[in-house]
């Protein structure tokens, strides 16, 4: 559509973090121009029938690694295979990472990963991974909004690459701060892995198996609580990245609960997946970090969600390859991440509204609306309203499919969900009112999405 085009949608229900309610929706050019019953609509404008369909706001993830170095291990998919998966699935913009290498300016990373991301079907964000911000320097990260990527990563586990000691936390947790940046935090004590690691080699127990064993639960929450308790100090907000624990999350509402600016995001592998897995057949398909939890857990996590106590529902997507993960049944050496973002809004419409655990309205509110307020993209991104992008999904509630490799289409060649049978499907997904998906096809164009700045928040 350009920018004169219009599009009326009739029929649907439309999902936001309240209410659902039956409206028409009018799109004209890249916004939503009106809401409402029986819209008029210019002579000749499309109509789309929308009858019996759930329209929700496009899903943001926004925590995903699309074509993802580490240092160690590369994703070998490419930003428009990526895109164009997460766009079939109703994920019209990712809040990604521009990692900053060592050697590089912050200004340089993102510019750098603004150039990766360009054939992009989707629209897109970045947080910036700091590296080699040394003391003293730590007012660089003031050039982080005029760039429009007001929120760094840092991590307490991954040495060499990644790693950072509390006294780097802290004084670039102060910077945040100070320049209305929002802070993520991967969260695992690295002493502790390193040590759990290092006794199972020793054991001679380094088979894909062992794997959740190196990273023990109480890794996550002893990290989760000092990372908070140093974003208190620095006065800085912060959201603690993929709760895999209930035991986090109740740490993170705790320190809300103490009146501070904290988010807890997990993800579906945490909700549907659990460690009995790893003693399965196939524990390659399973090797991520946080590592999958005891069956327990994954009821505590809903329980925790329904008590509005999660903020985000992200996938932490990483679209390493079958043969990456089957190269070695060494959990040492194989890398950790797994693909998601195709499958997000379909596992939750089946395991959480499917099976009475979350609203439609939750899922407006921890796909679209939470993420969007919390990364400074509200009211242009995550929102039904006037005004805000035509970032669409039509979402028919009815039938059911089964997941498999086969019917997917991200790069890896395969799915840790699959067999999983999943509820409705995405009919058909609009990002600032074109259409990437249509009938469940796509039908956009490589580098149609954009890069979307973000202003500095500034949160009281």
């Amino acid at each position: 559509m350009n920018a004169k085009s219009t599009l009326l949608i009739q029929g649907g229900t439309l999902v936001t973090p309240e209410t659902l309610f039956e409206a028409d929706i009018l799109v004209q050019g890249e916004i939503i121009q009106a809401i409402g019953t029986a819209l008029p609509a210019p002579e000749g404008t499309p109509v789309v029938d929308a009858t019996g369909m759930l329209i929700l706001p496009g899903v943001i993830d926004a925590h995903a690694h699309i074509k993802l170095d580490t240092g160690i291990y590369k994703t070998p998919d490419d930003w428009f295979t990526e895109s164009r998966a997460a766009a079939i699935g109703g994920v019209t913009t990712v809040v990604d990472f521009a990692t900053q290498f060592k050697g590089q300016t912050l200004e340089e990373a993102v510019q750098a990963r603004r150039e990766e991301a360009s054939p992009s079907a989707i629209d897109y964000a970045f947080h910036v991974m700091v590296t080699d911000v040394p003391p003293g320097d730590e007012d660089e990260l003031g050039i982080l909004g005029e760039l429009g990527t007001p929120s760094i990563k840092l991590y307490t586990t991954y040495r060499p690459n990644y790693y950072a000691d509390d006294a780097t936390i802290l004084r670039l947790m102060e910077a945040a701060g100070r320049y209305g940046l929002m802070t993520l935090v991967h969260c695992e004590n690295d002493s502790l892995v390193t040590a759990q690691t290092e006794m199972l080699i020793a054991e001679g127990k380094t088979a894909l198996r062992y794997h959740g064993e190196a990273r023990p639960a109480l890794a996550e929450q002893e990290a989760a609580a000092r990372v908070l308790f140093l974003a208190r100090a620095a006065q800085a907000p912060v959201v603690i990245a993929h709760n895999s624990s209930a035991g986090t999350v109740a740490l993170i509402a705790e320190a809300r609960n103490r009146g501070q600016v904290a988010f807890s995001e997990t993800a579906p592998q945490y909700l549907l997946l659990d460690n009995t897995l790893y003693e399965g057949s196939e524990p390659w398909r399973y090797i991520l970090q946080p590592p999958l939890r005891d069956p327990k857990e994954k009821d505590t996590l809903w329980e925790r969600i329904s008590e509005g106590l999660v903020d985000m529902i992200i996938t932490d997507h990483c679209d390493y390859t079958k043969k990456q993960k089957m190269a070695v049944d060494d959990f040492t050496k194989t890398p950790g991440g797994l693909p998601g973002m195709e499958t997000l809004l379909p596992l939750m419409v089946t395991y959480g509204v499917g099976e009475d655990r979350i609203d439609w309205t939750d899922l407006a509110r921890l796909l679209a609306a939470n993420p969007a307020q919390i990364y400074g993209l509200w009211p242009r991104k995550g929102a039904l309203l006037p005004g805000s992008d035509a970032d669409l999904v039509l979402y028919d509630p009815e039938g059911e499919t089964t997941l498999t490799a086969d019917t997917l289409h991200t790069l890896g060649g395969y799915t840790p969900y699959e067999g999983l049978p999943v509820k409705g499907r995405v009919v058909a997904t609009l990002r600032r009112g074109e259409f990437l998906v249509r009938d469940g096809a796509f039908v956009s164009k490589k580098g149609s999405g954009l890069f979307i700045p973000r202003e500095p928040m500034y949160w009281e």
